[in-house]
């Protein structure tokens, strides 16, 4: 089954700097003042790009790595310390375990766990305070080229209280905007802004001026230090028992045999 989008690694030694700029000039108000692969082995506009790879995951081991090249994308240990930054939590904070996601919201395959896995989540284990639930940013711009703009947009709904519902408007019509020119998917987060409610004037000026490209920017560098590599991926635990990596749009049954054995222990 084919769930998982990848950007092979090259030289990790290097540090990126990105500056802001105005959005709708620029089209994803990224500017690279330097080329770095530690970054995303790819992801800068104007920078070198790694061809995407296909990752086949099989649904019965959910941390297998199929090949060679995409054995950083997650190794089996656990991770002991993942970081929530301030990033949007659905769910009862104490809850004794997390899922931090790390997530495009251009990749089909984000958008299937979102449609498919997500909401028996969200029944089972988040509306009963067993699990809460952290989304962090993690375009992969160079085949996705409205994930940046998507992800900017989901930020400006925060600052105004509706990230989860923006969050959900971009993944649903995914099929609808993925191909547009960046210039009309930026129109339409605009109007699901509206739609939604949003001071239209404080959302278009947050959207155009990239304010959270940092923030964005944050979510990648961090997802790239615990080792990931492409989307979705996922992280399931808490600083007690530490994280289990999970890689891929994995069926609802991985990701229930994950938390039952950590609330079991």
């Amino acid at each position: 089954m084919e769930d998982f989008e990848f950007i092979e690694d090259q030289k990790p030694d290097k540090e990126i700097s990105v500056s802001k700029s105005t959005f709708n000039r620029l089209i994803v108000a990224i500017v690279a003042v330097s080329i770095v692969s530690a970054f995303l082995g790819g992801y800068v506009i104007g920078g070198e790009t790694a061809e995407p790879k296909e990752v086949v995951i099989r649904e019965s081991v959910p941390n297998l790595q199929p090949s060679t090249a995409s054995q950083q994308q997650f190794g089996p240990q656990i991770i002991r310390n993942i970081s929530f930054d301030d990033d949007p939590m659905k769910g009862n904070p104490n809850a004794s375990i997390t899922i931090v996601e790390f997530s495009d919201f251009q990749c089909p395959f984000c958008a299937k766990f979102h449609e498919t896995t997500l909401p028996l989540i969200e029944q089972n284990y988040i509306q009963t305070g067993k699990v809460n639930f952290v989304y962090r940013d993690f375009p992969i711009q160079n085949i996705h080229p409205n994930a940046v703009p998507a992800a900017l947009a989901s930020e400006c709904a925060d600052d105004q209280g509706k990230f989860w519902e923006m969050h959900d408007m971009i993944f649903e019509d995914q099929q609808i905007w993925k191909d547009l020119p960046v210039a009309q998917s930026v129109t339409l987060y605009k109007q699901y802004a509206s739609e939604l409610g949003l001071d239209s004037i404080e959302f278009d000026s947050c959207l155009d001026s990239g304010k959270y490209i940092e923030e964005v920017q944050n979510d990648l560098n961090d997802g790239r230090t615990y080792g990931v590599s492409g989307t979705p991926g996922f992280f399931v635990g808490n600083a007690d028992i530490g994280f289990t990596p999970i890689s891929g749009a994995q069926p609802y049954s991985t990701f229930q045999r994950v938390i039952d054995g950590q609330l079991n222990r």
